[in-house]
């Protein structure tokens, strides 16, 4: 199994000032390539304190790149229903080059209201816009002289500059948070996939899994543990009351903040995220301890986080985690130590046992 950072920030101008919070995670991107664990990844997200402070995951990770010289960077996701094709492909290519073909690129199709109606694009064309953009935004990378008529956008014939480092282009993944015939669809292209478990039951995450490795196969593709990434909240001490305790308080704040992001759901409804008004009803009230219990964060001690991972492993095979060690306006030190508890207790473990 492969472990990364996820630095998704839920943290606003009251608590931590934009400035402090790019440098702490700076730092803890430096702290992540010197104890050896496999990424850093961040987000796309405009305007509330979930994720707001990463409108541009190309812009920090360009950041990254220059102070880490091993640490794989993960876009987690760029969104291009906001970006055009063109713009997009060569802000990443630029990226893998700048990091010497360090780059991973995650897409999503976002999923906030407040966002779409900000950028004057409807939801119901959400679907369609993301497919367009991903396929535009590849066929960029790895061919010249590109035509492109689509639904949403046409030009060409155009061959980007910079070329991607990598060849014929960066590892693909795609979001899927609760639609399986996205992870479906994902493995019939050969691309990766990117899950929040914590949000789904686990016998849904094991038949998205099914589903996506079973298109895969059919399609020739055989996907690796980097080609599936799944998020965790996750909090450790020496002491295991403590873990809890703490984990406890930036899981109640992170909730807040999804909680505000998604209140525009409750007059909101589109045909491309059918049943996403259940969100305003769960968002906020979560449970802590059924979360734990559940596997659905890693909060406790090094032994306590091992058994739970050696559990997750057992449900759904190898796959790459992405540690959320800032989640709820976590303060810088407990971060780091979260981080060195794991690459001290857990890392060593699951490179022997890889």
């Amino acid at each position: 199994m492969k472990f990364g950072i996820n630095l998704f920030p839920t943290v606003g101008p009251a608590e931590k000032s934009a400035g402090q919070h790019f440098e702490e995670s700076l730092r803890l991107a430096e702290l992540a390539d010197e104890l050896g664990f496999h990424h850093v990844k961040t987000v796309e997200h405009y305007f509330h304190e979930y994720g707001g402070y990463s409108p541009d995951p190309v812009t920090f990770l360009a950041a990254a790149a220059a102070r880490t010289r091993r640490v794989r960077l993960v876009t987690g996701a760029v969104l291009p229903v906001f970006t055009h094709p063109l713009k997009l492909a060569g802000k990443l290519a630029m990226l893998d080059n700048i990091s010497r073909g360090r780059l991973d690129v995650g897409f999503g199709r976002a999923f906030l209201p407040d966002e779409f109606t900000a950028f004057e694009v409807s939801m119901d064309e959400s679907r369609a816009r993301f497919d367009e953009g991903v396929e535009a935004v590849r066929r960029l990378w790895a061919e010249e002289d590109v035509v492109w008529e689509g639904t949403f956008h046409r030009f060409g014939p155009v061959t980007m500059l910079p070329r991607t480092w990598q060849r014929p282009h960066p590892r693909i993944l795609v979001a899927t948070a609760k639609t399986p015939a996205s992870a479906e669809a994902a493995g019939r292209a050969g691309h990766g996939v990117m899950l929040v478990p914590s949000i789904n039951p686990r016998e849904q995450v094991q038949r998205t899994l099914a589903l996506y490795r079973d298109a895969a196969s059919a399609a020739g593709f055989k996907p690796t543990e980097e080609d599936i990434h799944m998020s965790y909240n996750c909090y450790l001490a020496e002491d295991g009351q403590e873990a809890r305790e703490k984990g406890r308080q930036a899981s109640e704040r992170a909730n807040q903040a999804l909680a505000s992001a998604v209140s525009a759901w409750r007059e909101t409804r589109s045909t491309d995220y059918p049943g996403y008004e259940k969100i305003v009803e769960k968002a906020g009230r979560g449970d802590f301890d059924r979360s734990v219990a559940e596997r659905k964060a890693l909060v406790g001690t090094p032994d306590e986080v091992r058994a739970a991972i050696d559990e997750i492993r057992g449900w759904f095979g190898d796959f790459t985690i992405s540690l959320q060690v800032i989640s709820g306006a976590m303060p810088f030190e407990e971060s780091a130590r979260t981080m060195r508890l794991f690459a001290e207790h857990l890392l060593p473990h699951y490179a022997s046992n890889d």
